[in-house]
C-alpha cells in the first residue's frame, strides 16, 4: 500500500479526533451484522433505555461494556449483531407527558386517549433522537438497521402472541388486587408515582371484645376508618398469649360483625400487642393474609376517597372526616383507650399530592409457578444462563423459588393495550390477537400491560419472533451476553429468562454480566436531591469519550459498584495523551515505511526481542481476561504495557538505532515500532475506539478501519524468554543508577564513574552485550564491568539479582548516611529471608503446595540470601 501521510495534530485533542469519526464508521457500515454464514454469530441486545430523558452515567457504563464485547468479537472474526432499541417505559413516559401538559394548563382528559397517545409518540420521537445522539457521542457500535422500539408493530405482535398463548394455557387470569389509588385524580398509580413523606400521625389503640365474652384482644392502627372493612384479627401461631384463641371470633366494634382470629407467620410477636386487624380490601399485606385464609374482601370506600354504603352511617363522608368521627365514636364506646403520636412514612401522589389509598381493584395476573419452575430447571442444565459473578445466580434463584403471581395490568393510556374485550350485554370476556368481528357489541379493556411484560420478550421479539422462520431469529438467537445492573435482576433478567424458556425453549443469553451502580466519590447513590449527579455528556465534552469509557470499564470488578472520580477520568486523559505523543514520535520516525515493507527478520536488539515478548504476554493476558469479563485487570495489563514497557522503555531505547548510522537496524526498529503500535492499538480499540482509529489510520496497515481489523494473536516465534530476562536485568540496573542519583541529587546530565560487578561470566557477557544502553541511560564518565571489581571505600551501591552496581561518589556522599541506608536495605532483605524460610519450614505448606510453587519460594530464598550477604559485606567495608 502507499505510504501513510501523517495527519496527527501535534497535541492530543479528543474533541477534534472524535468529531466526524462516528459518522464515518456508520457510513462504512462497519457495525452492521453481515449475516455471513462463514462466521460464527455473536449477539447482544441493548438493555433498552426509557424514552423519558437523558442517559446517565449508569447507561454510559452499561453500554460501554457491551461495546467492548462487541468490538472485540467483531475483530475476532465473529458476525456481530449489537441490536439497539428503546423502551416505551409506560408510566414513566406518561408521567413526563402529563407533566408537560400540566405546564400548558391541560390534562390528558382534555385531550382524550387518542390525542394523548399521539402527543406521547411525539415525545418518544424527540427523546429517541436525543438518545441516539448520546450513543453516537459515546461511540457505540450499534447496528441501527435493526433498531427496535417496544411499541413498534413487530414487538406489539409478539406481546399479543404471548398474552393470548398464556391466557389460553390458563397462565393469565383476572383477579382482585390492592393498587395505589389517587382519590383526587381517581386513577391508579404505579409505585414510581408514589412519593413517601414522613407525616405526624397517630397510633389508635383499641380493644376488640371476644364473642364468647371471655375478654378482648388489643390492636392498633394508623387508619381507624378502614376498620369498617376488617374481616379478621391475626396473631402469630407460635404466640403463647394468643394461640389458644385461633379459630375463635371477636365482635367488630361499630358494625357488630363477628370476625375470626387467624394464625399467620406474617405477624411480628414483638411489635405492639402482637395482634393485628386484617382489612384485605385496603392493605396489600392484609390482602395477602386474606388470600391465605380465604377471607372476605370488604371495600368501604369510593374511588373519590369518600365512604361507601358498606361504611354504614359514615356513608358519604370524606375518609379523613370519617376518621375523626369514628375515633370520637370509639372513644365514647370505651373501645379506643389510647392515642399515641406516631411519625410514619405516608405515600402521596406525585401528580396531585393527595394521600395515596391502598385500594382493591380487579387486575390481570400471570400465574408464575409453572413458568418459574421451568426457569429454575434450566439452571440445572449445561446450557443454563451463566451469571457473572456467580453469586448473583443465588439471588436470581431465591427470587424465582419464592415467586408471587405477577400483576401485569396498568391503568394507563401509554403502552400495549390489553388484548381483551368485554361483551357489552353478556359481560363475556374475549381474548385474541384482533378485535372480535362484531366489534360494536364489544368494548376493549382500557388498561395497558406493565412495561416489563414487553421488555421481557426483548431478546427474541426484536429478532422477528413470533415468526420462528425469521432470518435474524434463526441466526442471532439465543444471544451471547446480557450486560445489566444488579438492581434489575428481578424486574427484567428473571422475566426474560422464564419468557424465553416458555416461548423459545432456550435460554435468552449465554452469560449475564452484572455490574453495580455508579456512586459519587463518597460512595453515595447519585440523585437529584443530593445534587451529586454527573452528566456523561459533560464529561465527554471536557475529557473525551475515550477517557470516560476507559475509566468506567476498568474502574471496578464485575458485580461491584463504581465510584465516579473526576481525578481518575483526568488520569485516563493523561494516559491517552501519553499514547498520542508516543505514537506520534513513532510515526514521525517511520520514514515513509509502507505495510509491505514491514520486516523484522533481521538482527534484533535485546530491546526489540523483549518488547515483542512482552507484547505476546499482553495479548495473551488481555484476551483471556476479557473472555472472563475482568476488564479492571485488562485495564491494568494494557496500562502497564503501554505506559511502562512501550513508552518509557522501548521508545527510549529505539532512539539509539533510529538516530544511529546502521540502516539495517533502523529498518528493523521501524518495523517493530509499526507492528507493536498496530497490535497495541487493536488491543486498546474496544476501550478507546476514537484515539485508536485515528492512530491506526496513520499507521502502515491493510484494511479500511481498525473496527474490522483482526484481533491480535500470540506469535510464539516472536517470544524470547532469554532476551526478556536480559532486559529485566538491564532495566533494574538503569533504575537503580537513577535511584542513587536521585538520592544524592546528582542529575542525569552530570557524568559519573560507574562500576558493575557481575556474579559470573554469563551475566557479565549479557550486560557487556548491552553496554550501549547502559551508557545511554546511565551517562557514565567511565564504565568498568567485570566479575572481580575492587570496590572503593567511598561509594554508593545497589544490589540487584546477579549484579552489584557501585558508584564512587567522592565528595557527594555522607558515609554515615550510606551505612544507614544500607542498614535499612539489610533489614528489609532480612525480613524477606525470614518470611520465605518460615514458609518453607512449614510442613503443611511443603506437603500441600505444588512443586512449582515450592521451587519458586526456594529460588526467592537463594536470591534474598545472596543480596543480604552482599549488603552486609558492604556495611562492614564502609565501617572499615
Amino acid at each position: 500500500m502507499e505510504t501513510q501521510e501523517l495527519t496527527m495534530p501535534t497535541k492530543y485533542d479528543p474533541q477534534s479526533i472524535e468529531k466526524g469519526r462516528y459518522e464515518w464508521w456508520l457510513k462504512g457500515q462497519f457495525f452492521e451484522a453481515k449475516d455471513d454464514e462463514g462466521k460464527q454469530p455473536y449477539t447482544i441486545v441493548i438493555p433498552p433505555p426509557n424514552v423519558t430523558g437523558k442517559l446517565h452515567l449508569g447507561h454510559a457504563w452499561d453500554t460501554t461494556l457491551q461495546d467492548i464485547l462487541t468490538r472485540m468479537k467483531r475483530m475476532q472474526g465473529y458476525d456481530v449483531l449489537w441490536l439497539p432499541g428503546m423502551d416505551h417505559a409506560g408510566i414513566a413516559t406518561q408521567a413526563k407527558v402529563e407533566q408537560k401538559l400540566r405546564s400548558e394548563g391541560k390534562s390528558r382528559y382534555d385531550l382524550g386517549r387518542e390525542k394523548f397517545v399521539e402527543e406521547t409518540w411525539k415525545w418518544k420521537e424527540e427523546y429517541a433522537s436525543h438518545i441516539r445522539d448520546q450513543w453516537a457521542k459515546l461511540g457505540l457500535g450499534l447496528d441501527y438497521s435493526r433498531e427496535r422500539f417496544t411499541l413498534d408493530e413487530g414487538l406489539s405482535k409478539a406481546v399479543r402472541e404471548v398474552f393470548v398463548t398464556l391466557y389460553n394455557k390458563g397462565l393469565i387470569y383476572r383477579g382482585e388486587y390492592i393498587i395505589n389509588w389517587d382519590p383526587s385524580t381517581k386513577t391508579a398509580l404505579s409505585d414510581i408515582e408514589v412519593i413517601y413523606k414522613d407525616v405526624q400521625g397517630a397510633f389508635y389503640h383499641m380493644r376488640y371484645p371476644l364473642a364468647d365474652g371471655s375478654g378482648h384482644i388489643e390492636i392498633a392502627t394508623t387508619r381507624p376508618e378502614t376498620m369498617l372493612g376488617d374481616t379478621a384479627v391475626a396473631v402469630h401461631p407460635e404466640d403463647d398469649r394468643y394461640k389458644h384463641l385461633i379459630g375463635k371470633t371477636v365482635i367488630l366494634p361499630i358494625t357488630g360483625r363477628e370476625i375470626t382470629i387467624v394464625g399467620d407467620d406474617y405477624v411480628d410477636m414483638e411489635f405492639g400487642s402482637g395482634a393485628v386487624k386484617i382489612t384485605p380490601a385496603h392493605d396489600p399485606n392484609d390482602f395477602e393474609i386474606g388470600n391465605r385464609h380465604n377471607l372476605e374482601r370488604i371495600l368501604v370506600m369510593n374511588e373519590d376517597g369518600t365512604m361507601n354504603e358498606k361504611a354504614g352511617k359514615y356513608q358519604g363522608m370524606d375518609r379523613f372526616e370519617c376518621r375523626k368521627q369514628i375515633v370520637k365514636d370509639l372513644q365514647e364506646q370505651g373501645v379506643l383507650f389510647k392515642i399515641e403520636d406516631h411519625l410514619h412514612s405516608v405515600g402521596h401522589s406525585e401528580r396531585s399530592g393527595a394521600v395515596v389509598e391502598p385500594y382493591l381493584s380487579t387486575q390481570w395476573f400471570v400465574k408464575m409457578q409453572p413458568l418459574a419452575d421451568a426457569a429454575i430447571e434450566l439452571q440445572k442444565k449445561e446450557d443454563k444462563v451463566h451469571f457473572v459473578p456467580e453469586r448473583f445466580e443465588k439471588t436470581y434463584l431465591h427470587w424465582m423459588e419464592n415467586i408471587r403471581d405477577w400483576c401485569i395490568s396498568r391503568q394507563l393510556w401509554w403502552g400495549h393495550r390489553i388484548p381483551a374485550w368485554y361483551h357489552k350485554e353478556t359481560g363475556e370476556v374475549y381474548v385474541g390477537h384482533e378485535a372480535p368481528a362484531d366489534i360494536e357489541n364489544w368494548e376493549q379493556d382500557k388498561d395497558v400491560l406493565d412495561t416489563w411484560f414487553s421488555s421481557a420478550l426483548w431478546p427474541f421479539s426484536t429478532m422477528g419472533w413470533p415468526d420462528k422462520e425469521a432470518a435474524d431469529f434463526k441466526r442471532y438467537f439465543p444471544t451471547g451476553a446480557l450486560v445489566t445492573g444488579y438492581d434489575i435482576i428481578f424486574f427484567w433478567v428473571s422475566r426474560m429468562i422464564f419468557q424465553s424458556v416458555e416461548f423459545t425453549g432456550e435460554r435468552p443469553f449465554k452469560d449475564v454480566l452484572i455490574h453495580g451502580l455508579v456512586r459519587d466519590e463518597q460512595g453515595r447513590k447519585m440523585s437529584k436531591s443530593l445534587g451529586n449527579g454527573v452528566d456523561p455528556m459533560d464529561v465527554i465534552d471536557k475529557y473525551g469519550a475515550d477517557a470516560l469509557r476507559y475509566f468506567l470499564s476498568t474502574g471496578t470488578s464485575p458485580g461491584q459498584d463504581l465510584r465516579y472520580s473526576t481525578e481518575k477520568v483526568e488520569a485516563v486523559w493523561n494516559f491517552a495523551n501519553k499514547i498520542w505523543n508516543a505514537s506520534r514520535f513513532a510515526l514521525m520516525n517511520m520514514n515513509g515505511l509502507t505495510y509491505e515493507e514491514i520486516d523484522f527478520s533481521g538482527d534484533k536488539s535485546v530491546a526489540d526481542k523483549w518488547i515483542l515478548t512482552r507484547l505476546n504476554e499482553t495479548i495473551d493476558h488481555v484476551t483471556k481476561l476479557s473472555e472472563r469479563y475482568e476488564f479492571g485487570e485488562v485495564g491494568r495489563a494494557l496500562y502497564n504495557f503501554i505506559w511502562d514497557d512501550f513508552c518509557d522503555w522501548y521508545i527510549e531505547m529505539a532512539k539509539l538505532p533510529l538516530y544511529g548510522e546502521d540502516e539495517a537496524a533502523k529498518k528493523t526498529t521501524r518495523s517493530i515500532l509499526a507492528y507493536v503500535l498496530d497490535q497495541t492499538m487493536r488491543l486498546l480499540h474496544p476501550f478507546m475506539p476514537f484515539i485508536t482509529e485515528e492512530i491506526w489510520q496513520n499507521l502502515p496497515h491493510s484494511g479500511e478501519s481498525i473496527t474490522t481489523a483482526q484481533w491480535p494473536e500470540v506469535k510464539t516465534d516472536l517470544s524470547d524468554e532469554k532476551a526478556a530476562h536480559e532486559m529485566k536485568l538491564l532495566v533494574e540496573m538503569i533504575r537503580s543508577v537513577r535511584n542513587i542519583r536521585a538520592e544524592v541529587n546528582t542529575p542525569l546530565s552530570k557524568k559519573i564513574k560507574m562500576l558493575v560487578k557481575a556474579k559470573d561470566e554469563t551475566i557479565l557477557k549479557s550486560i557487556e552485550k548491552n553496554r550501549a544502553y547502559i551508557e545511554r541511560f546511565c551517562n557514565p564518565e567511565t564504565l568498568q564491568m567485570g566479575t572481580d571489581i575492587e570496590i572503593p571505600e567511598k561509594a554508593m551501591t545497589a544490589v540487584i539479582t546477579g549484579v552489584e552496581i557501585i558508584l564512587p561518589l567522592e565528595g557527594l556522599i555522607n558515609i554515615d548516611e550510606e551505612i544507614a541506608r544500607l542498614q535499612k536495605e539489610f533489614e528489609k532483605l532480612n525480613k524477606e529471608v525470614e518470611r520465605v524460610q518460615k514458609k518453607l519450614g512449614n510442613e503443611g505448606f511443603v506437603k500441600k503446595a505444588p512443586e512449582k510453587v515450592i521451587a519458586e519460594e526456594r529460588a526467592k530464598e537463594k536470591d534474598y540470601l545472596e543480596k543480604r550477604n552482599i549488603v552486609e559485606a558492604r556495611i562492614k567495608e564502609l565501617r572499615g
